[in-house]
């Protein structure tokens, strides 16, 4: 989701800024930013655009082009405009100001001068910025699902058997890889790096577990053995976890 261009005024690089009007219109998303010194710049636009300008040309037009000028920007489908106050253009032209009022398009100003290049940068990176990822998908409502239908025990051995058959070591070993090749998406390398083996042992691994599960291709069949897996590691758990029985008591007869 692109920032608002309230959340844009928070970057230090827009220390300073000034909203002269248009706050109802701060919550809207920025998809972009441009410089343009133009005053045709809305034939430029997509949509959703924040345009930052010294107004050089604004300050030579006419009051009546001004005002064509932001009702462009506004109809055009800009959500800011970003004037540096300083040199051609020292204050707001009245003409500029009532049709932002008119149109609640939001106009921000500096009082002094700003790198234009820092702004765009910091706006870009936090437009480009990739998004937050949540919490990783639980699979607890299917585990439970499983276990309070009683399918849990059907559906490991169905899943993981030949592995589970196993003697302990290669057990272990061949289920931690394919933990790992599934959380990689089978990239080799990688899960090589998380298991702390060379490449090779996984390749060699992936024939054996292919010849004992069969073809892991498709995604329903990962996401059964990823469910498989986990089912695996909650029983583990759970039989570690367990008391032992109490050598006071007689067994039961």
């Amino acid at each position: 989701m692109p920032p608002t261009l309230r959340e844009l005024l928070t970057l230090p690089a827009f220390t300073g800024a000034e909203v002269l009007c248009g706050h109802a219109g701060l919550d809207q998303p920025v998809t972009w930013t441009h410089v343009s010194e133009v005053l045709d710049a809305a034939r430029f636009l997509s949509g959703g655009e924040l345009l930052i300008s010294t107004g050089t040309a604004l300050a030579a037009a006419p009051a009546p082009e001004q005002e064509r000028y932001l009702r462009s920007l506004a109809e055009g489908g800009a959500h800011g405009l970003v004037l540096e106050l300083v040199r051609d253009l020292p204050d707001i032209p009245p003409a500029v100001l009532g049709a932002a009022r008119l149109y609640h398009f939001p106009l921000v100003v500096f009082r002094q001068e700003v790198s234009f290049a820092q702004l765009t940068r910091a706006a870009h990176a936090r437009i480009l910025a990739p998004p937050t990822r949540g919490a990783e998908p639980s699979l607890a409502p299917l585990l439970d699902a499983l276990a309070e239908t009683g399918r849990s025990v059907a559906f490991l051995e169905a899943q993981l058997s030949p592995l589970l058959a196993l003697p302990a070591r290669p057990r272990a070993s061949l289920l931690g890889t394919l933990e790992a090749l599934l959380h990689t998406n089978f990239n080799v390398a990688e899960s090589a790096r998380r298991l702390g083996v060379r490449r090779q042992t996984v390749y060699y691994r992936m024939e054996q577990l292919r010849g004992m599960l069969g073809d892991f291709s498709g995604h329903q069949r990962q996401l059964a053995l990823h469910l498989a897996l986990e089912l695996h590691r909650s029983e583990a758990g759970e039989a570690r976890t367990a008391p032992a029985p109490s050598a006071a008591q007689p067994p039961d007869r």
